[in-house]
This record gives structure tokens, C-alpha cells and sequence, in this order.
């Protein structure tokens, strides 16, 4: 199966159209000026990529831009003649900033006019994922979803995890793409690194530093024997992508280019192409010093005689999240049209790499193949293959070819939650049916509330003390997580961790370091706020840099950060990359603070929060909870080769969504039930051979109640049921990995976990397994979680058969 493009959106500080963009990009032209959405004052420069997008009232800029750019793709790609299933139709996004606007407004008013003065309803759109519920009501598109925040490389890290749902048939069309606005965040932070150039920036030249710019890109990918016969053209093909991790420093790159030069090496074999096959790079080319000596170096590395090198950058400044998704839209255009884009602002200066950047002016040449890179924050490597989809002799990718179906298996599990500062603490916590949520927390104006919050120094224990000094407590909790899980299986060999993959989730992202970083700016009036220390932690992919560093993996790394899903949706990607031959073994880590800040942003919800304890399917609100679960996956033949003990047998997964919109959820709970029955599917069970779903109730009836319908349309109302957010509360993103951790122990020893505060199951669920647990045999076991805005992930774990 080939991938191609058949729709284009852009926006850009050069245009509102992907055509305009390119036109001016073609001509060589900045759109770097002043910015005037940003306060600027007191920073090293006051320019920027600004794109020439009015704010519309109430709506935050990075929304705005996404809703344009999606819809201009879809229009493009005739999506809507099409005749689509719209279940059949995935929105996967990539972003580092999301709404961080708004959060920048609530958390100035909050410090200014005191918590109950602050505008809740800035914290709506909060959430990463609330960009991609919102493209999928617009559009109406009811299928997968994903959103991935792996910083600077986001948009380029979903186009790959958008190939995967096609290769493995998930889904039949996938919008995908990338959007950043322009933010305080973003220019203050950069500032305190002293990383902006104050004039337009020159990659590959003078390289001074960056320019910040903001926009979005998204293409419409489908399969391309579907694309030919609806008749509609194929612009270019998606062949292949490469995703690295350096293992070495935050925010700088491994010096030696490794990690760069091993994504591209990835990309390519992915593609079935090799070095002398490509045409052009479209390169990360930032302008910083750093990046324009060391990606340089990761090119020669690889290329014998390196084709041509641009940076679309310095044009448009850098897009950041978006940046990945924007450039392929560029690098698609440069395949069709045959030109190779310039490198502007040269001044006349010659690369000191000695690389063809193509200065300051387009050419015409023939383009079959491109390579379009993407590095981030956290030693984060991603590598795009787009090629000439007239390339028809050309065989099919690798990717599609290789070993799509192999088993994959869970070789370990530990977390830890509240109280449960331990792994073996959080099976007590299963087995004695005693809530791990303990702390009173008091919360500005609203008196106490219950919550499940974590003595950081407790699970420090193991942890690197130089590198634990420099995290967030986000990262804090995922690496205690992984310190758990090796004291429960054991470290893996130094050769076998470097061979091993990461991808991080988390539901809620790094709330404390992003209220401390704004904080700072706001007592101070100013950049001179801006504290160093706290923006590299920021990013949501921060933590997944800290554990690779800790643990020297190398392998394939991915950051999601999609809601109450997060966990599962992680443990998807890391699936899928393992059935298809990518990786052997990929360690998937899931973790979600629970600091004042979120309590504060909660509190001001009408009966959202309990003052007791969370007691799903009953009401009375829920207790918000940090935790953090990490799970090793490999295949089934890894397992072997090394005698690795097997848990359980990763089964089937099903991934829907509904187009309720930011926050909302669907009252009828079809999509959710869809979620259940084609989980039930892929591992080719019936609701009879499920003997434990692990719920996802919390104590609201808004989604408790949403559950208990699509239980009973899957079918799956009246086998044995636990719900394990009441013991460990509402952990976001981690819940999911936190009930699978209880499923996973149930197939191991035949308990079944209780339902803290249940006596007697409900006439409507009367499978919910009580307070204090029961044993049963349990071969096959469902997790279900679902995220605010619609979207649904529920997953099968079997007993292991060798």
C-alpha cells in the first residue's frame, strides 16, 4: 500500500493559503517583521513569523489557525465528495504550544486579581488535545485520534504515527498536521536562553539564532489505488519516516549528530530507498549556532555527496510544533512543482559546511525524493520520506512490506499513584481495596479537597541525583516509574537499552514548570522573569528526554499527550511500531502531576470535585490523583530470544471518536461502544471471554453514565467490572496505564480488584466487582478510557500462549 497526499492547508507568515505560501516561499521572500500579538518589549528582538490571521473574539489564536489550515486540506483533497465513512476518517495533530495563550491570560489573572476572580472558561481549551476535538466537530469526523508533542519535531512525529493507522488499515483517510501560535511562552523562554536573533535570521550562514514564527500545516493522506479511483490527484507520496533519540542533553544535540543521522537512516529504510537516491533535504536549519554546525555534520555523516540543503525557516521562522507538518506541506509542492526551495538571508555569505543551501533563490530540478528533517528539545530525532508519487516502478515502502502482524507482548509493568509510592505499595493498594488518595489539599478560596498527591522524595529513591535536580515533577514521577519497573524485572543490558524505544504520554502535560515560568514573568513585569531553569521542562516531551538520558535509550521516541487516553494511545503507537519490524522493544512511560494548579483550575467547575472519595457509577464528583506507570512492550520473538517472562499478550485495540467538541462527550455513548466492539474484534474475542473490564468511571455521571451505554451496546455490561479510579483517583493520561496494570495482575493471579465504596452491584452493572475484590479466571481483559472532547481508546490484554 502506497501513501499519498491528496490534500494541502497552510498558513504561514508569508500567507493564509498553502498556494500563497508557496508562491512566496518559491520567490524567496521573508515574512519575518514585527510582531504585535506578542508583548515584545524588553525582549532581544521584537520580530517574528507572524501570520497574517486576525484573532477572532473568545477563540484562542492556535484554533483559529488549525480550523483554516484543516478545512483548506480537506477542501483541497475533495474530502467531502468522497464518500468516506467519517468513523473511517483519523485527525491526528501535532503541537507544543496548543492554547498556552489563554493559560498565560488565566494564570496572570489568577496572580494579579486572586482564583476566583481568574476566568475559568479560559481553561476550556486546555488540554493539547482540544485542537484536534475541535478540528474533528468542524469537519465532522468521527474516526481515530492523536495527539502527539514531541516539540519541535510534533507535526513531523504525527505525519509518521498518521502512516501507521493507514499501513495497519486503522483507517482509510487521515487529516494530519501541526499548529503553533505565536506565544509569551515561547518568546520569553527562548529570550532566557538568548537563543533569538534580533534581525532575520540566517540558517546555515550566519546562524545568530532563531526567529519565532506561527502557523499550521495539514495534509490529507489516503491510500493511493482509493486516491485513483475517485479520481483525485496525487500530489506527492508519504514513503517512509525515522524517529531517533540523542540521550545526551535537553536542549542541546548529541554533538557527534548520531541521533539526527540515525532518524534519516531510519526514514530511508523505511522508504526502501538508500543515500544516493535523494534529491533534496528540506533541513531543520533553526539558525542557532548549535543546530547549524551539528545537522551539517549528521548530513555529511551520512551522504557521501549531499544533495541540496534548504531551511524554509528563514522565511517563516520557526513554527515550532507545527514546524514538521508546515515543511512537509513545503516539501510536497517542491515534489510536484519540481523546484527546489531557497535558503533566504544569506547575505551573500557561503555555508560554511560547504553545503548546497540553495541561496536566497529557487531552482528548477527534477525532485523524486526528499528527506525533510525535524529535531527537538529532549534529543527528539524525526525524518519524513516524501517522494514523486509518479515514482510507480519504485517498490512499495519497506514499512508496508515488513513483518506487519507479529505478536507483541508486555514483559513489565509497574506504577506507582498517591500514596502507592511503590510498585509493590500499588498491588497492596489493588488487593486491600484502601484508596492511595489520603491528602487534604487546601485550595485557594474553596477550602480543602481530598487528592491524590505524591511525596516527590519518597520515589526518588534510585533516581540519578544530578539529573533529578534539573526535572519537573512530571518528569520526577516518570522516572520513578521506570525505576520501579527495573527494580521489579531487572536493567536492561547498556547494548539492549540503547537498541530500546520511548514514547512518553501524559494527559495533562508539565503544568507546574509552564505556572512557574509564567509566574516569573508576571512578578517581574517582564522578561527579566523568565527563569532559564523552568523552560526547558515546559515542553510536553521533557520528561520522555530526562528517562532516555537516565537510561540511555536510544531507540524510537514519541510523545503523546491526548487526554484520558494517553495511555493507551501510547501503547498503540508503541504496538504498531513492533508488529511492522520497527523495534524489538519499546518502553512506553505514562505519567500526570497532580499539583495545587490543577486542583485550582478544577474547584471552580460546579460539582466536579468530591470532598469525600471517588465512587464511580454513584456521583458525587471525583478526586484528582498524580501517578505514572511505565510498560515495557517487545515482540514475542525478542521475548524469546532473550527468556524474558511474558505477562500477557497485547490482543487488539479500537480507536473512535464522536464530534462533540471540546470537552464534551456524547450522551449515547455510541463511539465509545464502537471503542469496546472493535477491540473485541482485532483480538477476535466476544464480550464472553472477557473476564475483567477495567472501567474508566470517575464519579461524574456525565461520563460514568456515558460508560455504562456503551457497556451495554458492546455487550459487555454484565461481565466482572472494576473501577480502579476509586483507589487511585483521576490520574488524566495515566489512568488507563493504572487499570491496565490492574488487568494485567488479575491474568497473572486470578484476583479480581474491588470497587472502592460498592457493597452490592448495581441492578445495571451487575458484574461491578465489590469493595474488596474477589478472585476469577481471567484470560482476556479490556481497559476502556475515553478523553473530554470525544475520543475513545479501549484495548485487549490476553493471557500469554507460547
Amino acid at each position: 500500500m502506497r501513501i499519498v497526499i491528496t490534500g494541502l492547508g497552510m498558513i504561514s507568515a508569508v500567507g493564509t493559503t498553502a498556494d500563497e505560501c508557496w508562491t512566496a516561499i518559491q520567490a524567496g521572500r521573508s515574512g519575518v517583521g514585527e510582531v504585535t500579538v506578542v508583548d515584545t518589549t524588553g525582549l532581544i528582538t521584537s520580530k517574528g513569523g507572524q501570520s497574517p490571521v486576525a484573532d477572532e473574539p473568545g477563540v484562542d489564536r492556535c484554533f483559529t489557525l488549525a480550523v483554516k489550515a484543516a478545512t483548506e486540506a480537506v477542501e483541497h483533497g475533495r474530502l467531502a465528495e468522497a464518500g468516506y465513512d467519517p468513523e473511517r476518517v483519523a485527525v491526528v495533530i501535532g503541537s507544543s504550544l496548543g492554547t498556552s495563550r489563554s493559560v498565560e491570560k488565566f494564570h496572570e489573572q489568577w496572580i494579579k486579581q486572586g482564583l476566583r476572580k481568574a476566568d475559568v472558561r479560559l481553561l476550556k481549551g486546555y488540554s493539547l488535545h482540544s485542537v484536534a476535538d475541535l478540528v474533528a466537530e468542524r469537519l465532522q469526523l468521527t474516526g481515530p485520534r492523536a495527539t502527539l508533542s514531541n516539540a519541535c519535531a510534533a507535526g513531523a512525529v504525527a505525519i509518521g504515527y498518521a502512516s501507521e493507522l493507514l499501513w495497519s488499515g486503522e483507517a482509510d483517510v487521515v487529516l494530519v498536521g501541526g499548529v503553533d501560535p505565536l506565544a509569551g511562552l515561547s518568546f520569553n523562554g527562548f529570550h532566557s536562553l538568548g537563543a533569538l536573533d534580533s534581525d532575520a535570521c540566517s540558517p546555515y550562514t550566519r546562524s545568530a539564532g532563531l526567529n519565532l514564527g506561527e502557523g499550521a500545516g495539514f495534509l490529507l493522506l489516503e491510500n493511493a489505488d482509493a486516491a485513483a479511483r475517485r479520481g483525485v490527484p496525487a500530489i506527492a507520496e508519504v514513503a517512509g519516516y525515522g524517529l531517533s533519540a540523542d540521550a545526551y542533553h535537553l536542549t542541546a544535540p548529541d554533538p557527534g549528530g548520531d541521533g539526527a543521522s540515525r532518524a534519516m537512516t531510519a526514514a530511508l529504510r523505511s522508504a526502501g530507498h538508500t543515500v544516493d537516491q535523494v534529491d533534496y533535504i528540506n533541513g531543520h536549519g533553526t539558525g542557532t549556532p548549535t543546530n547549524d554546525k551539528i545537522e551539517p555534520k549528521a548530513i555529511r555523516t551520512l551522504f557521501k555527496t549531499p544533495p541540496p540543503v534548504s531551511s524554509t525557516k528563514s522565511m517563516i521562522g520557526h513554527t515550532l510544533g507545527a514546524a514538521g507538518a508546515v515543511e512537509a506541506v513545503v516539501c510536497a509542492m517542491a515534489v510536484r512543482d519540481g523546484i527546489l526551495p531557497p535558503t533566504a538571508n544569506t547575505g551573500g555569505t557561503p555555508a560554511p559546511s560547504g553545503l548546497d543551501i540553495v541561496p536566497e533563490k529557487a531552482r528548477h530540478e527534477a525532485i523524486d525524493v526528499v528527506v525533510s528533517n525535524s529535531f527537538a528539545f529532549g534529543g527528539n530525532n524525526a525524518a519524513l520520506v516524501i517522494r514523486n508519487a509518479a515514482m510507480t516502478d519504485t517498490p512499495p515502502p519497506a514499512a508496508v512490506a515488513a513483518a506487519v502482524g507479529r505478536d507483541v507482548v508486555i514483559t513489565g509493568v509497574a506504577g506507582i499513584a498517591g500514596s502507592a509510592h511503590s510498585h509493590a505499595e500499588l498491588l497492596e493498594t489493588l488487593a486491600s481495596g484502601e484508596p492511595a488518595y489520603r491528602e487534604q489539599v487546601e485550595v485557594e478560596g474553596y477550602g480543602s479537597r481530598p487528592a491524590g498527591t505524591i511525596d516527590y522524595k519518597a520515589i526518588a529513591a534510585g533516581v540519578n541525583p544530578a539529573v533529578l535536580r534539573r526535572m519537573d515533577p512530571t518528569s520526577r514521577l516518570a522516572a520513578a516509574a521506570v525505576e520501579q519497573l527495573h527494580r521489579t524485572y531487572g536493567k536492561p543490558s547498556r547494548q539492549q537499552a540503547e537498541q530500546t524505544g520511548l514514547i512518553f504520554a501524559t494527559g495533562l502535560a508539565p503544568i507546574t514548570p509552564v505556572k512557574d515560568f509564567n509566574e516569573g514573568i508576571v512578578l517581574a513585569g517582564g522578561p527579566s522573569g523568565a527563569n532559564p531553569k523552568f523552560f526547558p521542562n515546559t515542553v510536553v516531551n521533557a520528561a520522555a528526554g530526562h528517562v532516555a538520558i537516565l537510561h540511555r535509550f536510544k531507540g524510537i521516541t514519541a510523545t503523546v499527550c491526548a487526554g484520558g487516553t494517553s495511555a493507551l494511545s501510547a501503547l498503540h503507537y508503541a504496538y504498531r511500531l513492533i508488529s511492522r519490524g520497527a523495534s524489538e522493544r519499546i518502553v512506553v512511560v505514562v505519567a500526570d502531576e497532580c499539583p495545587d494548579a490543577l486542583l485550582a483550575g478544577h474547584v471552580k467547575i460546579p460539582g466536579f470535585l468530591s470532598d469525600k472519595g471517588v465512587h464511580p457509577f454513584g456521583g458525587g464528583g471525583t478526586v484528582l490523583a498524580a501517578g505514572a506507570v511505565a510498560i515495557v512492550l517487545e515482540s514475542a520473538a525478542s521475548a524469546r530470544e532473550n527468556e524474558t517472562p511474558v505477562l500477557a499478550k497485547v490482543a487488539g485495540f479500537g480507536l473512535t471518536g464522536d464530534d462533540s467538541g471540546i470537552s464534551g462527550l456524547h450522551s449515547h455513548g455510541t463511539a465509545w461502544a464502537r471503542s469496546m466492539s472493535e477491540a473485541l474484534r482485532t483480538a477476535e474475542l466476544t464480550p464472553q471471554d472477557i473476564g475483567l473490564v477495567a472501567s474508566a468511571a470517575m464519579g461524574r455521571p456525565a461520563v460514568d453514565d456515558v460508560e455504562i451505554a456503551a457497556l451495554r451496546a458492546s455487550g459487555l455490561a454484565e461481565r466482572p467490572l472494576t473501577a480502579t479510579k476509586s483507589l487511585f483517583g483521576e490520574t488524566s493520561g495515566s489512568a488507563p496505564g493504572l487499570a491496565l496494570v490492574a488487568a494485567v495482575q488479575s491474568i497473572q493471579d486470578g484476583f479480581l480488584p474491588g470497587t472502592w465504596g460498592v457493597d452490592v452491584a448495581p441492578d445495571e452493572l451487575p458484574g461491578l466487582v465489590p469493595q474488596g475484590g474477589r478472585s476469577g479466571d481471567v484470560d482476556h481483559a479490556l481497559v476502556s478510557s475515553f478523553a473530554y472532547g470525544g475520543s475513545y481508546l479501549s484495548l485487549v490484554v490476553s493471557r500469554w500462549q507460547s
